[in-house]
Protein backbone atom coordinates (compact mmCIF):
# COMPACT_ATOMS: atom_id res chain seq x y z
CA UNK A 1 0.00 0.00 0.00
CA UNK A 2 1.56 3.43 -0.65
CA UNK A 3 1.46 6.16 1.57
CA UNK A 4 0.26 8.80 -0.07
CA UNK A 5 -0.69 10.90 2.78
CA UNK A 6 3.15 10.51 4.00
CA UNK A 7 4.19 11.71 0.84
CA UNK A 8 2.35 15.17 0.77
CA UNK A 9 3.79 15.30 4.05
CA UNK A 10 6.70 14.95 3.15
CA UNK A 11 6.46 17.77 -0.06
CA UNK A 12 5.13 19.98 2.43
CA UNK A 13 7.84 20.18 4.73
CA UNK A 14 10.28 20.46 2.27
CA UNK A 15 8.34 23.15 0.54
CA UNK A 16 8.67 24.98 3.74
CA UNK A 17 12.38 24.82 4.11
CA UNK A 18 13.17 26.45 0.75
CA UNK A 19 15.02 29.99 0.53
CA UNK A 20 13.92 33.02 0.85
CA UNK A 21 12.66 34.83 -2.61
CA UNK A 22 15.27 37.37 -3.48
CA UNK A 23 18.13 35.92 -1.74
CA UNK A 24 19.05 32.89 -4.06
CA UNK A 25 17.04 32.75 -7.90
CA UNK A 26 14.16 30.08 -7.69
CA UNK A 27 14.86 26.51 -9.24
CA UNK A 28 13.22 27.52 -12.42
CA UNK A 29 13.81 24.58 -15.06
CA UNK A 30 14.89 20.96 -14.13
CA UNK A 31 16.80 19.43 -17.02
CA UNK A 32 15.97 15.49 -16.66
CA UNK A 33 17.39 12.18 -18.71
CA UNK A 34 16.62 8.69 -17.94
CA UNK A 35 18.33 5.27 -18.50
CA UNK A 36 15.71 2.42 -18.65
CA UNK A 37 15.71 -1.55 -19.42
CA UNK A 38 12.99 -4.02 -20.27
CA UNK A 39 10.87 -5.83 -17.70
CA UNK A 40 10.96 -9.42 -18.60
CA UNK A 41 8.66 -10.40 -16.70
CA UNK A 42 5.98 -8.24 -17.84
CA UNK A 43 7.20 -8.38 -21.62
CA UNK A 44 6.40 -12.53 -21.04
CA UNK A 45 2.76 -11.78 -19.33
CA UNK A 46 2.16 -9.73 -22.34
CA UNK A 47 3.51 -10.80 -25.62
CA UNK A 48 4.22 -14.60 -24.67
CA UNK A 49 1.49 -16.08 -21.93
CA UNK A 50 1.94 -19.08 -21.69
CA UNK A 51 4.85 -19.95 -23.40
CA UNK A 52 6.87 -20.23 -20.07
CA UNK A 53 9.60 -18.17 -20.89
CA UNK A 54 12.62 -16.83 -18.26
CA UNK A 55 12.03 -12.94 -18.13
CA UNK A 56 15.79 -13.00 -19.97
CA UNK A 57 14.01 -15.47 -22.58
CA UNK A 58 11.31 -13.18 -22.88
CA UNK A 59 13.20 -9.79 -23.78
CA UNK A 60 15.65 -12.03 -26.27
CA UNK A 61 12.32 -13.04 -28.27
CA UNK A 62 10.90 -9.94 -28.48
CA UNK A 63 14.43 -8.41 -29.11
CA UNK A 64 14.91 -10.47 -32.22
CA UNK A 65 10.98 -9.83 -33.10
CA UNK A 66 12.25 -6.28 -32.90
CA UNK A 67 15.45 -5.99 -35.41
CA UNK A 68 13.30 -8.16 -37.38
CA UNK A 69 11.08 -5.14 -37.85
CA UNK A 70 13.24 -2.71 -37.88
CA UNK A 71 15.03 -0.47 -40.98
CA UNK A 72 17.88 -0.17 -38.54
CA UNK A 73 18.09 -3.37 -36.92
CA UNK A 74 17.38 -1.72 -33.72
CA UNK A 75 15.99 -4.03 -30.84
CA UNK A 76 14.61 -1.39 -28.32
CA UNK A 77 11.65 -2.56 -26.86
CA UNK A 78 8.61 0.43 -26.88
CA UNK A 79 8.69 2.47 -23.55
CA UNK A 80 5.73 0.60 -22.08
CA UNK A 81 7.43 -2.38 -21.49
CA UNK A 82 10.62 -0.36 -20.09
CA UNK A 83 11.46 0.74 -16.69
CA UNK A 84 13.94 3.50 -15.61
CA UNK A 85 17.19 2.07 -13.90
CA UNK A 86 19.33 5.92 -13.56
CA UNK A 87 17.23 9.12 -13.31
CA UNK A 88 19.58 12.36 -13.51
CA UNK A 89 18.19 16.04 -12.64
CA UNK A 90 20.35 19.28 -12.92
CA UNK A 91 18.81 22.23 -10.95
CA UNK A 92 18.92 25.55 -12.96
CA UNK A 93 17.28 28.33 -11.43
CA UNK A 94 15.14 31.09 -13.19
CA UNK A 95 18.62 33.34 -14.12
CA UNK A 96 19.83 29.63 -16.21
CA UNK A 97 22.38 29.12 -14.11
CA UNK A 98 23.15 25.73 -12.60
CA UNK A 99 22.36 25.20 -9.31
CA UNK A 100 22.54 21.54 -9.00
CA UNK A 101 23.11 18.18 -10.13
CA UNK A 102 21.19 15.05 -8.22
CA UNK A 103 21.96 11.32 -9.35
CA UNK A 104 18.35 9.97 -8.28
CA UNK A 105 18.96 7.12 -5.47
CA UNK A 106 22.33 6.72 -5.79
CA UNK A 107 24.26 4.56 -5.30
CA UNK A 108 21.84 2.30 -4.95
CA UNK A 109 19.43 2.75 -7.86
CA UNK A 110 16.24 1.46 -6.89
CA UNK A 111 13.79 1.81 -9.59
CA UNK A 112 10.90 2.39 -7.14
CA UNK A 113 13.06 4.62 -5.41
CA UNK A 114 14.19 6.78 -8.40
CA UNK A 115 10.77 7.33 -9.55
CA UNK A 116 9.61 8.17 -6.14
CA UNK A 117 11.96 10.67 -5.42
CA UNK A 118 12.01 12.32 -8.76
CA UNK A 119 7.90 12.93 -8.77
CA UNK A 120 8.52 14.09 -5.01
CA UNK A 121 10.94 16.86 -6.23
CA UNK A 122 9.01 17.34 -8.96
CA UNK A 123 5.75 18.55 -6.59
CA UNK A 124 8.64 20.47 -4.50
CA UNK A 125 10.14 22.57 -7.16
CA UNK A 126 7.11 23.14 -9.23
CA UNK A 127 9.39 24.43 -12.28
CA UNK A 128 9.74 23.86 -15.77
CA UNK A 129 10.68 20.38 -16.93
CA UNK A 130 12.97 20.24 -19.80
CA UNK A 131 14.05 16.99 -21.83
CA UNK A 132 15.40 15.57 -24.98
CA UNK A 133 12.88 13.85 -26.37
CA UNK A 134 11.24 13.23 -22.94
CA UNK A 135 7.69 13.81 -24.69
CA UNK A 136 8.45 10.70 -26.79
CA UNK A 137 9.62 8.43 -24.15
CA UNK A 138 11.17 10.00 -20.76
CA UNK A 139 8.21 11.71 -19.27
CA UNK A 140 6.11 8.19 -20.28
CA UNK A 141 8.58 6.29 -18.73
CA UNK A 142 8.17 8.06 -15.52
CA UNK A 143 4.44 8.53 -15.42
CA UNK A 144 3.77 4.92 -16.24
CA UNK A 145 6.34 3.63 -13.61
CA UNK A 146 4.08 5.91 -11.19
CA UNK A 147 1.28 4.21 -12.65
CA UNK A 148 2.87 0.81 -11.68
CA UNK A 149 3.64 2.05 -8.22
CA UNK A 150 0.01 4.20 -7.72
CA UNK A 151 2.04 7.12 -6.69
CA UNK A 152 0.10 10.59 -7.36
CA UNK A 153 1.25 13.10 -9.97
CA UNK A 154 -1.51 15.57 -9.15
CA UNK A 155 0.12 18.54 -9.66
CA UNK A 156 1.80 17.32 -12.88
CA UNK A 157 -1.02 15.99 -14.64
CA UNK A 158 -3.13 19.21 -14.30
CA UNK A 159 -0.33 21.17 -15.38
CA UNK A 160 1.25 18.87 -18.11
CA UNK A 161 -1.62 18.07 -20.78
CA UNK A 162 -0.51 20.91 -23.26
CA UNK A 163 1.78 19.89 -25.77
CA UNK A 164 2.58 23.63 -26.26
CA UNK A 165 1.85 25.60 -23.02
CA UNK A 166 2.44 22.91 -20.41
CA UNK A 167 4.87 22.53 -17.65
CA UNK A 168 7.39 20.33 -19.95
CA UNK A 169 9.58 21.63 -22.57
CA UNK A 170 10.99 18.98 -25.15
CA UNK A 171 13.71 20.30 -26.63
CA UNK A 172 14.07 17.73 -29.74
CA UNK A 173 9.94 18.56 -30.40
CA UNK A 174 10.80 22.32 -30.01
CA UNK A 175 13.93 22.41 -32.41
CA UNK A 176 11.99 20.35 -35.03
CA UNK A 177 8.78 22.50 -34.93
CA UNK A 178 7.05 20.01 -33.08
CA UNK A 179 7.72 16.86 -35.96
CA UNK A 180 7.93 18.98 -38.82
CA UNK A 181 11.58 16.75 -39.73
CA UNK A 182 13.01 13.92 -37.90
CA UNK A 183 16.12 15.56 -36.31
CA UNK A 184 18.90 13.32 -37.08
CA UNK A 185 21.93 12.67 -34.80
CA UNK A 186 19.72 13.70 -31.94
CA UNK A 187 21.19 15.62 -28.72
CA UNK A 188 25.02 14.43 -29.40
CA UNK A 189 24.88 15.78 -32.73
CA UNK A 190 23.74 19.38 -31.46
CA UNK A 191 26.21 18.71 -28.12
CA UNK A 192 29.04 18.32 -30.51
CA UNK A 193 27.95 21.62 -32.59
CA UNK A 194 28.63 23.61 -29.47
CA UNK A 195 31.96 21.67 -28.41
CA UNK A 196 30.31 19.42 -25.47
CA UNK A 197 31.03 15.89 -25.28
CA UNK A 198 28.32 14.08 -26.61
CA UNK A 199 28.43 10.72 -26.03
CA UNK A 200 31.50 9.00 -25.53
CA UNK A 201 31.90 5.53 -25.04
CA UNK A 202 28.63 4.38 -24.04
CA UNK A 203 25.63 4.44 -26.18
CA UNK A 204 21.96 3.95 -25.36
CA UNK A 205 22.02 0.36 -26.54
CA UNK A 206 24.10 -0.80 -24.31
CA UNK A 207 22.12 0.09 -21.35
CA UNK A 208 20.48 -3.44 -20.81
CA UNK A 209 23.63 -5.46 -21.03
CA UNK A 210 25.59 -3.01 -18.59
CA UNK A 211 22.54 -3.76 -16.46
CA UNK A 212 22.58 -7.36 -16.69
CA UNK A 213 26.64 -7.15 -15.76
CA UNK A 214 25.69 -4.86 -13.15
CA UNK A 215 27.00 -1.77 -14.11
CA UNK A 216 24.19 0.13 -12.66
CA UNK A 217 26.49 3.24 -11.41
CA UNK A 218 27.98 3.35 -14.99
CA UNK A 219 24.92 3.63 -16.78
CA UNK A 220 24.28 6.25 -13.97
CA UNK A 221 27.24 8.41 -15.46
CA UNK A 222 26.07 7.85 -19.16
CA UNK A 223 22.80 9.37 -17.70
CA UNK A 224 24.47 12.15 -16.23
CA UNK A 225 26.83 13.13 -19.05
CA UNK A 226 23.26 13.04 -21.54
CA UNK A 227 21.62 15.22 -18.84
CA UNK A 228 24.70 17.80 -18.69
CA UNK A 229 24.31 18.15 -22.74
CA UNK A 230 20.68 18.73 -22.57
CA UNK A 231 21.80 21.56 -19.78
CA UNK A 232 23.92 23.55 -22.75
CA UNK A 233 21.37 22.82 -25.72
CA UNK A 234 18.73 24.10 -23.79
CA UNK A 235 20.73 27.44 -22.97
CA UNK A 236 21.27 27.75 -26.89
CA UNK A 237 17.76 27.35 -27.85
CA UNK A 238 17.60 30.31 -25.14
CA UNK A 239 19.48 32.08 -27.56
CA UNK A 240 17.35 30.90 -30.54
CA UNK A 241 13.78 31.88 -28.12
CA UNK A 242 15.68 35.78 -27.05
CA UNK A 243 15.68 34.81 -23.69
CA UNK A 244 19.37 35.22 -23.12
CA UNK A 245 21.93 36.60 -25.59
CA UNK A 246 25.00 34.99 -26.91
CA UNK A 247 27.54 36.95 -24.34
CA UNK A 248 25.47 35.63 -21.70
CA UNK A 249 24.75 31.96 -22.44
CA UNK A 250 28.84 32.19 -22.89
CA UNK A 251 29.06 33.85 -19.51
CA UNK A 252 26.49 31.06 -18.23
CA UNK A 253 28.31 28.30 -19.69
CA UNK A 254 32.28 29.16 -18.42
CA UNK A 255 30.31 29.37 -14.70
CA UNK A 256 28.92 26.09 -15.51
CA UNK A 257 32.72 24.74 -16.19
CA UNK A 258 33.87 26.23 -13.02
CA UNK A 259 30.38 24.70 -11.11
CA UNK A 260 31.70 21.04 -12.32
CA UNK A 261 35.29 21.41 -12.14
CA UNK A 262 34.91 22.45 -8.41
CA UNK A 263 32.35 19.21 -8.10
CA UNK A 264 34.34 16.57 -9.38
CA UNK A 265 36.20 15.57 -6.35
CA UNK A 266 32.36 14.65 -5.10
CA UNK A 267 31.13 13.70 -8.04
CA UNK A 268 34.32 11.35 -9.79
CA UNK A 269 31.85 10.71 -12.83
CA UNK A 270 32.17 14.66 -14.13
CA UNK A 271 35.92 14.10 -14.91
CA UNK A 272 35.73 12.30 -18.31
CA UNK A 273 32.65 14.48 -18.87
CA UNK A 274 35.33 17.66 -18.48
CA UNK A 275 38.27 15.91 -20.30
CA UNK A 276 36.31 15.52 -23.53
CA UNK A 277 35.14 19.35 -22.85
CA UNK A 278 35.32 21.45 -26.13
CA UNK A 279 35.22 24.98 -26.84
CA UNK A 280 32.15 26.13 -29.27
CA UNK A 281 34.23 26.95 -32.96
CA UNK A 282 31.09 27.42 -35.42
CA UNK A 283 32.42 25.97 -38.73
CA UNK A 284 32.33 26.69 -42.07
Amino acid sequence: MVDTEGMARIVDAARAKRPVAGRVPPTAFLILDTESVPDGRLVARVKYPGEDLTPEEAIAKAQAEARERSLTGSDFLPVTFQYPVAVCVVRVGADFRLQAVTCLDAPLFRPREIVKKFWLGVGLYRAKMVSFNGRGFDLPLLELAAFRYGYSLRDHVAASRNRYNGNHLDLMDWLSNFGAYRLAGGLDLLSKLLGKPGKMEVSGDQVYEMHRAGRHQDINDYCLCDTLDTYFVFLRTRVLSGDLTLEQESQLVREAHEWLTAKASELPQLRPYLANWGDWEPWP
